[in-house]
This record gives structure tokens, sequence and C-alpha cells, in this order.
């Protein structure tokens, strides 16, 4: 018994000898890890280590604290929504049919993809959209009966292009993928999604 408890007290003052060396260490610097990452990731086709780097808005939402920087927030996200690229004809919305393959595929932007082929938005992987449609994702809100509720206004047409194009535009820190602002989706596809949300024929809204 006696030899258990020697062996319980070394073991303790391991651990906090241990706890103490470590919290001695200096914080790492974004340098630094950004330099252990680049040694740790190899490029592959096309995923390249240019993934790594944020841009002003990624290392934002990186920060602990960012929901207390109300000022912050609101000047990224009116800096994202000016930087939206809205179709030079005016029309922002195309096919729901195209949209729901579009909605429907998850391929695309991974190291094993052909990058000459389109990608898709993967919409199910965090919403649901069609009644047909049994699994979905809910990470992201439902968007069952989206433009039944809401409209088909330009208004609605414009905010709904936006909100896919780049959703931080709305929502600083949103982890939905900036379609448009990341070159994922193409500009005909974007209108093709718009008109899965808002079109009276397409299945989200029946």
């Amino acid at each position: 018994m006696k030899r258990i408890l020697i062996s319980l007290c070394m073991m303790a003052v391991t651990a906090f000898a241990a706890g103490a060396q470590a919290q001695s260490r200096s914080p790492v610097s974004d340098v630094e890890a950004m330099r252990e990452m680049m040694r740790g990731f190899n490029p592959r086709g096309q995923a390249g280590l240019s993934r790594l780097v944020q841009d002003e808005a990624q290392q934002f939402c990186s920060d602990p604290g960012w929901r207390r920087n109300k000022a912050r927030i609101a000047a990224i996200e009116k800096q994202q929504l000016a930087a939206v690229k809205y179709p030079a004809d005016g029309k922002l919305m195309g096919n729901w049919q195209a949209g729901e393959r579009v909605a429907q595929s998850g391929a695309g932007k991974q190291f094993s993809d052909n990058p000459s082929q389109p990608s898709g938005a993967n919409c199910y992987a965090c919403h649901q959209l069609s009644p047909q449609e049994l699994s979905y994702g809910t990470i992201g809100p439902s968007l069952r009966n989206f433009g039944k509720t809401r409209g088909t206004s330009e208004a609605i047409q414009r905010y709904a292009y936006a909100k896919i194009y780049n959703a931080r535009a709305y929502s600083v820190c949103s982890n939905m993928p900036r379609f448009g602002h990341s070159e994922i989706l193409t500009e005909q596809q974007i209108k093709d999604v718009v008109a899965l949300l808002l079109d009276p024929n397409s299945p989200v809204n029946k």
C-alpha cells in the first residue's frame, strides 16, 4: 500500500511539473503556426497550399472574441457585400431543375476531382430543401418554402444571389461556403440555385 501511495505522489508531482512547464512556454505566434501548417500539408492536384492562407474575414473569425467587436463585424460584412459580383445581364434566376442538380452534387475542389468539371454546392449536406429528399443536414436552417414565404421580388432575388455568392456579407463568420467569392460555383450555377429557392414550380416551394 505504501508503494502505491508513493507512486501516486510521484505521478502527481510529475504531472504538476509538466503543467507548469507548459504554462511557462511562450505562446505560438501566427507566423510560427502558419509555418508549421505549411510544413504539415502537401499540395495535391488542385488542393494547393494557398488554401491555408486566411483573408481578412477569416483571420477575424479565428479570434475567439470576435463576437464582441460589433463595429468590426459591421465593417467586414459591408465590405464583403460590396464585393459581390451580380450578373451583368441583370438576371438573377436561372433554371430550378439545374439548380437541384447543383444542390445534390458534392463534387468539386477536392484533390481527386477534375478541375475542368463543374463543382456542386452540396446544399443538402447542411439544409433541408425539397421534401422528396429524406437525407439532409441541419447545420444550416431549413430552406423549405423559401420562395413561398418570401416571394420573388427583385430584393429577395438579390439577397438570395448575394447570400449564395458570399454568405459572410450577411453573417461575418458564417459556416456556409462563399460559393461565388471562392469561385466554387459559376454565375449560372448560382442563378440556378436561386431559382431552386424561389421558383414557384420548384419542389422547395411545393
